[in-house]
């Protein structure tokens, strides 16, 4: 009989199996197709997921990759999974990219616009930290346009890549009437940002909106309502972080004389 084990071990087992299914010493890329968790799980004897696509969306962006695999990884580089197709995806070696929110930043305080039925209601940390971006106009006031929500969780296909997921997409208009495609990754709890999703979500409004100028936000809940927003770029083949701001929703009794004071001698961009 097959051996139920943990959700997120059995993925781990799964990925590895497959990744040393293909491994040699040097090479820089595995390719492999979806289909290959069957054989791993047969011939492992492990009970096979119900949705074969979860058990790599969660090593690709939830669940650090296998310590095995890990251990293969040349300095200065780490293993990603790169969709390259419909039910095909590559293990690919990519430069160190961090997404994660530098402590020392400024923090700056915004009034709280989030109804509270939202607050109250919403079902996980990733729809609630949407909910606030998008009622507080953080990506406007990120940004400097006025942005409008165009989709939540649109699932499309990318030609070079396959299926996809973006959290959420929004249109946007500057004062010089330049118009803006900003794809939203958005994670809570203890979740990471990913610069694998980012970059996809970049390839996505290029084929998708070649019209407009991308500009990919994160967003990253660090504690309470204290929320990092960062801006990414492709540059060289690497996601890079081109800008971070931190904004904190409070009470608009709780923006002090001080705090406005403050703001007022920073110099405007």
């Amino acid at each position: 009989m097959p051996k139920s084990t943990p959700k997120e071990n059995r993925y781990q087992v799964l990925i590895e199996k497959v990744f040393f299914d293909h491994y040699r010493t040097g090479i820089k890329e595995v390719l492999f197709e979806r289909d290959e968790l069957v054989a791993a799980a047969k011939k492992l004897k492990i009970e096979l997921p119900k949705n074969l696509g979860d058990a790599v969306y969660s090593v690709r962006y939830r669940t650090p990759m296998p310590a095995k695999i890990v251990a293969t990884q040349p300095a200065g580089h780490e293993w990603i999974i790169d969709g390259v197709g419909r039910s095909q995806y590559a293990f690919r070696l990519s430069k160190v990219s961090r997404i994660v929110p530098n402590p020392n930043l400024v923090t700056i305080k915004i009034p709280d616009a989030t109804p509270e039925i939202i607050t109250a209601y919403a079902l996980s940390d990733e729809q609630a930290l949407l909910a606030k971006v998008r009622y507080n106009r953080l990506i406007d006031i990120f940004l400097g346009i006025a942005a409008y929500s165009l989709q939540s969780h649109l699932r499309t296909t990318v030609g070079t890549i396959g299926q996809i997921e973006i959290d959420e997409v929004y249109v946007g208009v500057d004062r010089s009437g330049r118009q803006f495609v900003v794809p939203v990754q958005a994670k809570g709890g203890n979740d990471k940002l990913s610069a694998v999703q980012a970059r996809q979500d970049i390839v996505c409004c290029a084929e998708k909106f070649p019209g407009l100028i991308c500009r990919a936000i994160s967003a990253q809940f660090m504690e309470n309502d204290l929320i990092a927003l960062f801006e990414l770029t492709l540059e060289d083949g690497a996601i890079k972080v081109v800008d971070e701001t931190h904004y904190l929703l409070v009470p608009a009794d709780q923006i002090t004389r001080d705090d406005l004071q403050a703001y007022a001698r920073r110099r405007p961009e």
